[in-house]
């Protein structure tokens, strides 16, 4: 096992630690009966919708590179960002279900942060650092070092685009679990960036911004 490989695993297995932690602690706090409901238009909701969102888009591609190339490092990078996101997902809508709250709004993504005029939507990028439609298409199209490297440019946008989310939440979310979360994908995600420039570096290539 390489020691990027060692990485991304210990890296996994230590958010689904923590993410196993979290969801336990909603339990008992709405079991206490002093789960205090964040309103519809909160920063708590509109980040665990926005960042579900965002999620989802980043399990796509990791599946998507999965088929695309045979390099052992970028498939298991690859599936553990998809199975940690994919994780964390659930835990955002759960709450959203626990809360009584809807899991789409008729405001702009982002609103929440102040800027909900971002991103335009355009071609399906909903929020910044999401990748297009065209993106994912040509994602699907590459094979080998071609496919690796688009892979983690856009994963790498991806992650700043999620960090910038997550770091709005740690300062306007009101709900204490929700952002510790938001704070350990800060966290989580700025040594994935790190991780995936190396990688890049490897393939003679580097981020895109």
């Amino acid at each position: 096992m390489s020691r990027h490989i060692g990485w991304i695993a210990g890296a996994a297995a230590a958010a689904l630690v923590a993410t196993g932690a979290i969801t336990y602690a909603v339990a008992e706090d709405g079991g206490s009966g002093n789960l205090r409901v964040p309103a519809a238009d909160s920063a708590d909701a509109g980040f665990a919708r926005d960042m579900a969102v965002h999620h989802q888009q980043a399990v796509e591609m990791s599946y998507i590179v999965r088929d695309r190339t045979g390099n052992e490092e970028v498939r298991r990078l690859a599936y553990d960002i998809a199975q940690t996101q994919a994780n964390q997902r659930g835990m955002l809508l759960g709450w959203l279900d626990l809360w009584g709250l809807p899991k789409v709004s008729s405001e702009p993504p982002m609103t929440w942060m102040g800027m909900g005029g971002m991103a335009s939507g355009k071609d399906g990028a909903l929020m910044p650092g999401m990748a297009t439609d065209a993106e994912l298409k040509k994602l699907g199209e590459l094979s080998g070092k071609q496919a690796e490297i688009l892979y983690l440019q856009l994963m790498t946008d991806h992650h700043k685009g999620g960090v910038h989310m997550a770091e709005g939440c740690v300062a306007k979310c009101t709900v204490g679990v929700e952002k510790r979360l938001a704070q350990g994908m800060v966290d989580a995600q700025r040594s994935e960036i790190g991780l995936m420039t190396t990688m890049l570096e490897e393939r003679g290539a580097e981020p895109r911004t």
